[in-house]
């Protein structure tokens, strides 16, 4: 029951008092609660009174029958009820056990299971593409592929025709873009202009001339092929303002080129300057085209330390670099080009004209000794590959580098008289599928570096190459006229001071083989084994040698007497006779070198190196001969002595200096 107070007044009446909130909320909860709890006791005293029945349950089972073991177990197999300490080998009858399938004792017994040969393969899908497939680099003995290095040509013409199998390969690819890259240098002119008598047959060969005169090439976009020439020599030269598939104007774009009278050619500048000019031409609004660098030069480069630049620049793009270019000589930087003045007015012997086409190495890998009685020459060999960084960038970018030479002829000697003129002189050439076993390590400076640390021996060849590079060692004098006995000690003592200079250097050189004769055995590579042979040969050859010369010298300066009056002078010849046992040794360590260079690199410039060493005997023998010697004449009193005249020579035609080459 609720109490409520009520107040009259005119505004009407309002509670003035009224129980809170909250204690009307606790009597109903407990009001309910107790009504829920009435309701499961009631049910729960409703469970208890009303009968009911447990469901019984039974288990049963069913036998099962086992098949009867048709074969008896294997004899091999033991059984024991006698529970074993160890498993497998080391059981019951420990290691016997196992010896019957086993050759070998083992503690853990393996037992291999063949799997079962699945014959039903269900059906395969076959795809059939139409777009080629290209693999390599993979060296062949009849045709070299894309990236292996260098191909030896007899000339431009003969790489033409490789290259215009290249191009057809691309353009069958898909839409492709050729850039004509000139050496524009006056040693080239003849062969621009041969080049140029070939491109009608080139483009006609390629089927290009036909396909531009289609309707269905008329668009820019739908040609086939597109071409554009440049000049380069200390600059690059566009001579074609647009890509184009017109013959008249390709022609015409070659006749223009003009000589470079700045003697640079800047060849890794202007490949960069090419690539990074026609780069949008790979992409899809030019048709994704394919672009190909086809460079022509005779020499190395002025620019080489653009050339990894250059090289990163064109794999990134992927755009193959193609060269017709000149060999390198065999471990030199220099070789040396023919000249003759094209006016008859003007003398008209040869002159040889120094080029820059080496070496191909990174680093020099041969020693530049002087071989005795070579009056200081260095005969040069072609080393069967190019210049280094061009045929790097040839090889990384997927190209080919073709070492043309007019008078390649492989196995005999080729003299300086039939060298073509604008031509370098090579005295010997060699076989190609010979020297692929010996190809040069194309790598960047960074891995060169790091596999020359790797093995010692070829650290040590590459720095004594280094070092005779710049000392170079001379011939040593061999004959002695004796007027007098003091006269002829004074030449012996010269001769000794002259070979006493060379010799610091020959020792240095020396110790620095020496140095990584115990990595000899760790080098893989036949061009690094070949090459440290050959130097270490050499420079023992060359140290007893001189060791000999000086020892020798010495003997004759205690006095000798010549067996025939008549004579008056005394030769030193080869011989294989030493002065002492110490000589002995190191000449049969020099020999045993050299003999297996030329045993284990047959028909390379490492073992013509070696028997042209081998060719004269490491000691000394004194001869003796007879010189005219005419009287000396004591001049009477102040009177000088006259100086016999000279017979003028007759003249012939002026001799000028050549053009920059």
């Amino acid at each position: 029951m609720t109490l409520l107070r009520r107040t009259t007044g005119t505004e009407g009446a309002a509670p003035v008092d009224r129980l809170p909130s909250i204690t009307r909320n606790v009597t109903a909860w407990f009001a309910s609660f107790g009504i829920h709890a009435l309701l499961l006791f009631g049910l729960a005293v409703a469970t208890l009174a009303l009968p009911h029945e447990r469901d019984k349950l039974t288990l049963s089972y069913e036998p099962v029958e086992l098949p009867e073991e048709t074969e008896p177990l294997s004899e091999e197999f033991l059984s024991s009820d006698r529970p074993m300490e160890d498993l497998g080998a080391l059981s019951q009858s420990r290691d016997s056990s196992a010896l019957a399938s086993a050759t070998v004792i083992e503690e853990h017994s393996l037992v291999l299971f063949e799997p079962e040969m699945i014959t039903d393969y269900g059906e395969r899908l076959v795809i059939e593409v139409d777009s080629p497939i290209f693999e390599g680099p993979e060296i062949t003995d009849d045709l070299p592929v894309q990236g292996a290095g260098s191909v030896g040509t007899t000339g431009a013409m003969g790489a033409i025709d490789r290259i215009t199998h290249e191009i057809l390969t691309s353009v069958e690819q898909q839409p492709t873009l050729v850039v004509w890259l000139f050496d524009q240098s006056g040693s080239l002119r003849k062969e621009r202009e041969r080049i140029l008598d070939r491109f009608h047959g080139i483009y006609e060969q390629l089927g290009l001339i036909e396909a531009a005169n289609n309707p269905a090439f008329h668009q820019h976009d739908d040609k086939p092929m597109l071409t554009a020439v440049v000049g380069f020599g200390e600059q690059v030269h566009v001579l074609t303002p647009q890509p184009t598939d017109q013959l008249e104007e390709i022609e015409a774009a070659v006749a223009a080129i003009e000589d470079d009278a700045s003697g640079r050619e800047n060849v890794f500048r202007a490949v960069a300057s090419v690539a990074e000019k026609y780069r949008n031409y790979r992409l899809s609004r030019h048709g994704r085209r394919n672009v190909m660098i086809i460079v022509f030069t005779d020499e190395s480069g002025d620019d080489v330390n653009e050339a990894g630049a250059t090289v990163d620049l064109c794999r990134k793009l992927a755009m193959p670099v193609y060269i017709v270019g000149r060999p390198a000589p065999f471990g030199r930087r220099t070789a040396y080009v023919k000249w003759i003045d094209p006016d008859p007015n003007f003398d008209q012997r040869p002159q040889w004209v120094p080029v820059s086409l080496g070496p191909e190495t990174l680093l020099p890998e041969r020693l530049k000794l002087h071989f005795l009685g070579a009056d200081g020459r260095d005969e040069l060999l072609d080393s069967g590959y190019g210049p280094y960084e061009l045929t790097r960038l040839c090889y990384e970018t997927g190209g080919l580098y073709f070492a043309a030479h007019p008078n390649r002829a492989v196995g005999r000697r080729v003299s300086g008289r039939e060298t073509t003129e604008l031509a370098t002189h090579f005295a010997a050439f060699f076989d190609p599928k010979v020297m692929r076993r010996y190809q040069p390590d194309y790598i960047s400076v960074l891995e060169y570096r790091h596999r020359l640390n790797k093995n010692r021996a070829c650290r040590a060849l590459t720095e004594a190459a280094q070092l005779s590079w710049t000392t170079p060692i001379d011939g040593v004098r061999t004959r002695f006229p004796k007027r007098n006995e003091a006269e002829l000690a004074e030449l012996l003592s010269r001769s000794q001071r002259a070979a006493a200079i060379r010799q610091p250097k020959v020792d240095q050189l020396y110790q620095i083989l020496l140095s990584g004769e115990s990595a000899r055995g760790g080098i893989e590579s036949p061009r690094w084994q070949a090459g440290y042979d050959l130097a270490m040969g050499r420079v023992l050859a060359t140290k007893v040698r001189i060791d000999g010369y000086n020892a020798t010298l010495a003997i004759a300066k205690q006095g000798m007497a010549f067996k025939d009056p008549e004579n008056n002078t005394w030769v030193l010849k080869t011989d294989s006779t030493f002065s002492n046992s110490s000589l002995e040794k190191l000449a049969k360590k020099a020999e045993d070198y050299l003999n297996r260079v030329i045993d284990e690199h047959t028909n390379t410039p490492w073992a013509l190196l070696a028997q042209r060493e081998l060719k004269s005997p490491l000691g000394w023998r004194w001869d003796e001969t007879s010189t005219y010697l005419p009287p000396l004449e004591q001049p009477s009193g102040n009177a000088r002595p006259q100086r016999p005249r000279r017979v003028p020579r007759p003249t012939g035609p002026p001799r000028r200096n050549p053009p920059a080459l």
